[in-house]
């Protein structure tokens, strides 16, 4: 067999980070972890050949090549496989497709030939061993989740890993909680299902016998959601290893905000090479924290636990939602304010989405306030659901908030109140190499002499020279990433315009 793994195009979105991304001459922050796995999942003897389309051209002949070509995809990216079926229509090409787009809307998709959804470790070996009795079917499901300490090492050597910021890992699905908007635990329940310390292991001897060196993104939606575990086996003999190759790796990842409430994990993840995190803030409100069920959230001191976080050595980025029933006119500048106060440089702001098959989209089904599908994209300036609040009102707000943390003087002011706050944890030398010296002079040129606001980015340089010259690294990625923020923020605006 010959197969054709195609990972669709993702749009143009502050999660992208594609203008961000030239500056260090990457075409793509991370590489389709889901393909790469389906991949070690096959026969060893099948020829495979993997296409991102984010990275190269998906070409008439590489479709002509295959028996059949396997697509995996999120709601973001409907776009563009939308394209890629019609391109293997023409050509009369079979497919087989899974991920969470096509598991969560497979109605939406009967031209697929052969529909593999929910968990690949349950379903792929059924529609493999059809397709070698000559019977594959249409659909293939299940209710059950896996046990991931079968999943394979995933198929790493089929990418072209220059082009990518990161290498990423999955140490675990599932998570505890119960956000209302979120779709996680329905595609993977709230059991934590771990892999074994063997596997991850195995996985990091994998990408360091390949080469790489640099970032990894742990992609688990919420890595210390089996606390015990992490601490007690998992990060002590990542650390081990991490100092046996004189830390090759620095570690990103997703965790919730209770992250705060436990020192020693924390300690232990900055000693072993994390070097960020990802939190889901979603609002300072505590009526509206209640009304999405996060309860996680609720009855702390948010911007504490943050700061916490941060001067124990961890970079936090946070994810904030507005649309919410209990949000009223006030919300934007309450955003506002406490995104400033964080120091949280990259704050991912979205409008509500309502996903299918989470209790929101129950409940507002049963209201009758949907209006579409959801697009995957909470930056996009589309709403699918009807919000209490004035739809125009809603969408200005959400305007104001990105335009007030992102243009240059309370951006920049964001940064330095980081880099007052946050205390990095020395685990091996800083290694200076020529794609940050190139960043570096890109940054210069583009951003400090042909970009609007460049006295804000000369500013901080100075400033951080003289008050935190051992963070001038982070200094200047932020200042990429405030670009590519505004660069986001003025393209949609025009779109928006043009629409009008």
């Amino acid at each position: 067999m010959k197969i054709l793994f195609v990972h669709p195009l993702y749009p143009d979105s502050f999660w992208s980070f594609k203008h961000a991304l030239r500056f260090v001459s990457k075409k793509a922050a991370v590489p389709p972890l889901g393909l790469i796995t389906v991949s070690a999942m096959l026969p060893s003897d099948w020829e495979k050949k993997l296409v991102d389309m984010n990275v190269t051209q998906l070409k008439t002949k590489d479709i002509q090549w295959a028996d059949y070509v396997f697509l995996g995809a999120m709601h973001i990216q409907k776009e563009s496989v939308d394209y890629v079926i019609g391109e293997c229509l023409k050509l009369g090409k079979k497919m087989v497709a899974g991920g969470p787009l096509f598991t969560q809307e497979p109605q939406n998709y009967e031209m697929i030939d052969h529909l593999v959804l929910n968990e690949a470790e349950i379903t792929l070996p059924l529609f493999l061993a059809d397709l070698e009795k000559g019977v594959p079917q249409k659909i293939y499901q299940s209710k059950e989740f896996s046990d991931v300490k079968t999943t394979p090492i995933p198929d790493y050597q089929l990418l072209s890993a220059k082009h990518y910021a990161f290498m990423n890992i999955q140490v675990s699905r599932g998570c505890p909680f119960s956000c209302d908007f979120c779709e996680i635990t329905t595609l993977f329940g709230h059991k934590v299902r771990m892999k074994s310390t063997e596997q991850i292991l195995s996985e990091l001897d994998k990408l360091f016998n390949l080469k790489w060196r640099g970032n990894i993104f742990i992609v688990d939606d919420n890595f210390i959601g089996n606390k015990n575990a992490i601490k007690t086996d998992l990060l002590p003999a990542m650390k081990k290893w991490m100092q046996a190759h004189n830390f090759p790796f620095t570690f990103n990842t997703e965790a919730s905000v209770n992250l705060s409430d436990d020192d020693e994990l924390i300690q232990l993840m900055v000693e072993t090479g994390f070097k960020a995190v990802f939190i889901g803030i979603e609002t300072p409100e505590e009526k509206s924290l209640h009304e999405c069920n996060k309860v996680q959230n609720k009855s702390r001191d948010l911007l504490q636990c943050i700061k916490k976080i941060q001067q124990a050595g961890l970079q936090v980025s946070g994810g904030f939602i507005v649309g919410f029933d209990n949000d009223s006119p006030t919300v934007f500048q309450t955003q506002i304010d406490f995104i400033q106060k964080s120091g949280i440089v990259s704050a991912m702001v979205g409008i509500l989405n309502v996903p299918k098959n989470t209790r929101l989209y129950d409940r507002l089904k049963s209201e009758d306030r949907l209006l579409s599908e959801t697009t995957g994209n909470n930056t996009d300036l589309t709403l699918n659901y009807v919000p209490k609040m004035n739809s125009l009102e809603l969408i200005a707000g959400y305007k104001k908030i990105i335009r007030d943390i992102y243009f240059t003087k309370p951006y920049y002011k964001r940064i330095r109140s980081l880099l007052i706050n946050y205390k990095p944890y020395k685990t091996s030398p800083v290694k200076i190499n020529f794609v940050l010296f190139k960043a570096f002079f890109k940054s210069i040129f583009i951003i400090g002499f042909v970009n609007k606001g460049r006295s804000g980015y000369w500013k901080l340089l100075f400033w951080t020279l003289f008050r935190r010259p051992a963070l001038m690294a982070d200094a200047i990625e932020y200042s990429i990433y405030g670009y590519h923020f505004r660069k986001v923020y003025d393209l949609r605006n025009k779109k928006s315009a043009y629409r009008q």
